[in-house]
């Protein structure tokens, strides 16, 4: 499992730096999300389709994954379900990005193996508040 950095974001409080994939087909959105990312400390590694999310999950194992859901080539879920099967992989957190916001759409998510869920268009604090959560159990564990 990959170690996460340790940083300071102010005195007393710790901050967990982390390399995070982006998988997510729309430039606008990826270019957002990184750059914000980013900001915070984090290395941000960019995938545009499902498939070369698997792919850079595989090579480059990060430490939480942010999977767009609709992707083209291989969508979210089936890559999602290729990552959690993959015993080098299965364990990396994977945060649902999607605008399907429908009754069921959260429980289809976490069947396919994310680990959590949050909706376009993506509210950064929110979103910054999962991926903390995650990134810390996954440091205590």
């Amino acid at each position: 499992m990959p170690a996460l950095a340790a940083g300071r974001a102010r005195p007393g409080r710790r901050k967990l730096m982390a390399k995070i994939l982006l998988v997510e087909d729309n430039e606008m959105n990826r270019d957002m999300l990184s750059r914000r990312l980013a900001r915070k400390g984090h290395e941000v590694l960019i995938a545009v389709d499902g498939a070369e999310g698997v792919e850079m999950a595989r090579s480059k194992v990060p430490d939480l994954i942010l999977m767009d859901m609709s992707l083209p080539v291989l969508d979210g879920w089936q890559a999602t379900q290729q990552i959690k099967a993959t015993p080098e992989t299965n364990t990396i957190p994977v945060i649902a990005l999607t605008a399907h916001a429908m009754a069921g759409d959260r429980e289809k998510c976490l069947a396919a193996g994310c680990d959590d869920y949050d909706t376009k268009p993506v509210e950064f604090p929110r979103l910054l508040g999962k991926i903390e959560m995650l990134l810390s159990s996954r440091a205590v564990n």
